[in-house]
């Protein structure tokens, strides 16, 4: 039995890692263009993004599961437009959970406060060291008025729009050295 899940790790952890690191430049491109999807499925998110201290951008998330699941994604941290730093992202769960999928996540700091303990940590998880709040689209694309008023709001997306009842808990962002 022991070895069935092992062999699933095993199987999640090779879905899930992509075969190498990508480059500075292809980590800013992708950036660029997932921050262009982004605004294109929400103009309020976009006037946010645009008030933020801070942007965190993680175009392609990857994530896999067989019982046992993980993901994994490279981003950027941009303040005023320019990448600053690297982050990566990763998540392990356990429990009913069957597939692959991509994703994109946008983290926005809205004061310089939840920006600075953010980049002054070694490795920042979702809900221990900061609580993200996910955005909830209401009608015409508005966001809840309770989210607005969080130092941190996240989002999460695909090719198709927004999407709905996810969590960055457990999530942990590490600085990567590029």
């Amino acid at each position: 039995m022991k070895l069935k899940y092992l062999l699933t790790a095993l199987l999640c952890a090779l879905l899930v890692l992509p075969a190498e690191a990508a480059s500075r430049q292809e980590i800013d491109a992708k950036a660029t263009e997932a921050l262009q999807r982004f605004y294109q499925h929400s103009s309020a998110g976009k006037e946010l993004a645009q008030r933020a201290a801070g942007v965190l951008i993680f175009p392609e998330v990857y994530k896999a599961g067989v019982g046992i699941g993980g993901e994994y994604g490279e981003g950027a941290l941009r303040i005023g437009g320019t990448t600053v730093d690297y982050y990566s992202t990763a998540a392990a769960s356990i429990g009913f959970q069957l597939g692959a999928q991509i994703k994109s996540q946008i983290i926005l700091f809205m004061t310089p406060e939840a920006l600075s303990r953010f980049r002054r940590s070694d490795g920042w998880e979702a809900g221990v060291d900061g609580s993200v709040a996910i955005a909830d689209m209401g009608v015409g694309g508005t966001i809840d008025s309770n989210t607005l008023q969080a130092p941190i709001i996240g989002f999460i997306f695909s090719n198709k729009g927004l999407m709905y009842n996810l969590t960055l808990e457990g999530s942990k962002f590490t600085r990567m050295d590029k």
